[in-house]
């Protein structure tokens, strides 16, 4: 078991990335605390601690990450939003910021005196493809917030890297999950977007959340122990053209 021995923090665990990177936690022999802001959707996950966390309360997450004491911090909470430049909000810029990039400095912030006592630590982020890798259209805000997740993530692992803590992020093409198929529906023709999203990923197919909790894995095991600052992109072939 190639995570026996070590304690994960998880966010956006009931679901989706965050869900599948837990189960697979599990089977590798992780101890692991999942959260979620629906508590709801966190059953079944078998040996997890589980909770209802709002990341984006900056107390209640730093009170829980600094219980967890995690060797590995998995920041998978994330929001995307749909639009231009021209029809963006503050409101919609400030809320996108808060979840995707906020909420995973203070997580990262709280994890961080634990994994300097211990000597170590994995921190892995989920950014997306759609960031400072290309450019998707309507995605201005989501883009925007994800670039900033790999300038973290960059900034952290070289901040760090002397002091035996990693930091990479995971940079997904489109992912089959819950919230991909709200969004497929709220464009009014499910089955004409989901085309047109299979049709981007050079692969003719979209990921599985399995695919990229396999990668959460590799990144926090001691395997990728030469691996730090990184921008690990799954994308089926999507930014390779």
């Amino acid at each position: 078991m190639r995570l026996q021995g070590k304690t994960a923090f998880v966010t956006a665990a009931g679901q989706g990335i965050g869900r599948a990177v837990v189960q697979a936690y599990l089977a590798e022999g992780a101890t692991v605390t999942a959260s979620d802001i629906n508590g709801d959707l966190l059953e079944g996950l078998g040996l997890a601690e589980v909770m209802a966390l709002d990341v984006t309360d900056k107390a209640a997450l730093t009170r829980e990450v600094n219980a967890a004491k995690p060797d590995i911090l998995v920041n998978c909470a994330g929001i995307v939003h749909g639009g231009t430049l021209a029809e963006a909000s503050d409101a919609e810029f400030d809320f996108a910021m808060n979840l995707n990039v906020r909420a995973q400095f203070h997580a990262m912030q709280a994890a961080l005196p634990h994994m300097l006592e211990r000597g170590g630590g994995s921190i892995v982020n989920i950014a997306s493809v759609a960031s400072s890798i290309l450019a998707a259209p309507g995605r201005f805000i989501y883009g925007t917030s994800k670039a900033a997740v790999i300038g973290m993530t960059k900034s952290v692992a070289v901040d760090y890297v002397k002091a035996g803590i990693r930091c990479n992020c995971i940079c997904p093409g489109t992912v089959d999950s819950p919230s991909l198929h709200d969004r497929l529906r709220a464009t009014g023709d499910y089955d004409a977007a989901l085309k047109a999203f299979i049709a981007r990923q050079p692969m003719g197919r979209i990921g599985t959340p399995e695919e990229v909790a396999a990668l959460a894995v590799y990144l926090g095991s001691d395997e990728s122990g030469f691996t730090t600052g990184q921008a690990h992109i799954l994308d089926g072939g999507w930014a390779a053209g």
